[in-house]
């Protein structure tokens, strides 16, 4: 049948819109190429992203996304093609899903993988609910604890939930390490009906945990299984490997550690992968028989490769970098991170370092101090940073009223100078508050960011001048004095914001039900 033989049919009147759709002007403005140009320009100028600074989010490994790798995104052959496409109509890209599943399983030291989790939270449930039906096959159905460090992500205990398993905590030290005795004693409590036990590495708190194989021999002793939370791999890549070192099951996080870009709700890939005992319980299709074992306990996402069409950039990342520049990439996030602790201990105490006083790839910035000697937050020194012309840290996560600091391989030597030099200028902002030569309510912290037209207004009446505000750093070019290489100032779109009071105090923008009666 061709198309031209098919014959339209008319929106029958009753399901006819008559309401009135994408009226504001934001919709129905720009008519041109030009002007939609324009408009994207101004969007991206009010943007602190990763082309104008890094972004040192702890835990979030906010690398650079090259253009080489996200060139297939924009071809049709992947773009195009339908997630329920026949097998002999995505040959291409089912060759480029098991490539990749064979690098990552090498990569980590596992056995086999699943794709189909679109988030990192996915792929903690199907990992969880691989060890739940494990246990089940096996008559275990009473195992239903999992133990879970103090310090995890918010998501691991809510995974747990939907597996089916009760959650119980483990403390950790004062290194910030998962608390041997602690985990001894609750497998002392919960052996025999010991599930699983959900840990991080490098830990959550930034630094290897020198008795993790310990660990994951204790919990296969009393008949558990480890799951190794993936989100901290760009640790481990060409260096260590789950699989190897006591783990049964992780997610990875290939919008992390494998340079898919992320952040403003995704899309994002999490697959789930694990050693031979848990194969047959990966997620599995309907609508696909070659997207898991014909065991799996079904579908995790709709698709049954979930987002597959991005696949194709951590293809790239790792097909460009190879194994020696896999390895040389970790090392090098390892080392970055551990320069700027180093450099920045002699300000802010280092909450967390392990062995040999080192960190892992981040490192937590303990603020609480002098938050009590001076009232500067997290949230001042997060906005100050903005009229350096830096995103912030991660703030309050895993440990409140600190900054974590996750520098990524992708900084060069001179931007991460300039984030050290800024962090160290803005503590000596704080010694100004502390010698009492300016107080706290009346300083730039506290009024940071500054936009231009605070700067540029004729009722400017604080303490401090405008070009302290404005450019508390000169913006030299590449020789000093010169504008060639310079670079642009980054003025904030809005000033500071109450958000504790736009937290308590929601405002919904939608019509009053009235309008849907």
């Amino acid at each position: 049948m061709q198309l031209k033989d098919v014959a339209g049919q008319e929106i029958p009147p009753k399901f006819a819109r008559t309401s009135k759709y994408l009226t504001h002007p934001v919709f129905n403005t720009n008519h041109s190429e030009t002007g939609m140009m324009r408009y994207l320009r101004n969007l991206a100028d009010k943007d602190l992203a990763l082309d104008r600074t890094m972004i040192p989010l702890g835990s979030c490994t906010m690398k650079l996304n090259a253009v080489t790798e996200m060139e297939a995104v924009t071809w049709p052959e992947f773009s195009s093609l339908h997630p329920f496409a026949p097998v002999d109509q995505s040959v291409g890209s089912r060759k480029l899903i098991s490539q990749l599943s064979e690098w990552l399983i090498a990569i980590t030291g596992y056995d086999a993988v699943s794709l189909q989790p679109n988030a990192g939270s996915q792929g903690e449930f199907a990992g969880l609910l691989a060890i739940r039906n494990f246990h089940d096959s096996r008559g275990d159905q009473a195992r239903k604890i999992c133990l879970i460090p103090s310090s995890a992500h918010g998501t691991n205990a809510a995974s747990a939930v939907m597996a089916g398993m009760k959650v119980v905590v483990v403390e950790c030290d004062e290194n910030g390490n998962v608390s041997v005795d602690d985990l001894k004693q609750k497998i002392s409590e919960h052996g025999s009906v010991l599930a699983a036990l959900m840990i991080t590495y490098p830990s959550t708190h930034g630094v290897f945990e020198t008795a993790v194989s310990e660990i994951c021999a204790l919990v296969h002793d009393a008949g558990g299984q480890v799951y190794v939370d993936g989100a901290n791999l760009n640790a481990l890549v060409g260096v260590a490997q789950p699989g190897k070192f006591g783990a049964d099951v992780s997610h990875l996080n290939l919008h992390k550690t494998f340079a898919i870009p992320h952040g403003g709700g995704g899309p994002g890939v999490g697959p789930v992968i694990c050693r031979s005992h848990l194969a047959p319980f990966l997620p599995n299709h309907p609508m696909d028989s070659l997207a898991g074992p014909a065991t799996g306990p079904g579908a995790i996402s709709a698709a049954p490769y979930g987002s597959a069409s991005i696949l194709a950039i951590s293809w790239a990342y790792i097909r460009l970098l190879g194994g020696e520049g896999l390895t040389h990439s970790t090392r090098t996030a390892i080392l970055s991170a551990n320069y700027i602790a180093a450099r920045l201990q002699d300000s802010y105490p280092v909450l967390y370092t392990g062995t040999n006083g080192r960190v892992a790839h981040e490192c937590i910035l303990d603020i609480r101090g002098l938050t009590k000697d001076s009232g500067v937050t997290v949230d001042d020194i997060a906005k100050r940073l903005m009229d350096y012309g830096f995103h912030a840290p991660t703030m309050s996560f895993p440990v409140a009223g600190t900054l974590m600091i996750e520098p990524t391989e992708s900084e060069d030597m001179a931007e991460i100078h300039r984030f050290i030099d800024a962090m160290i200028s803005i503590r000596a902002e704080i010694q100004e508050i502390l010698d009492g030569a300016i107080t706290h309510e009346a300083s730039a912290l506290a009024h940071a960011p500054h936009t231009a037209l605070s700067v540029v207004s004729s009722q400017w009446d604080r303490e401090y001048s405008r070009e302290k505000g404005g450019y508390p750093v000169a913006l030299d070019g590449l020789v000093p004095g010169e504008s060639i290489g310079s670079r642009m100032k980054y003025w904030p779109p809005v000033a500071r914001i109450d958000g504790a009071h736009g937290d308590r105090n929601l405002i919904c923008a939608c019509p009053p039900i009235s309008e849907f009666a």
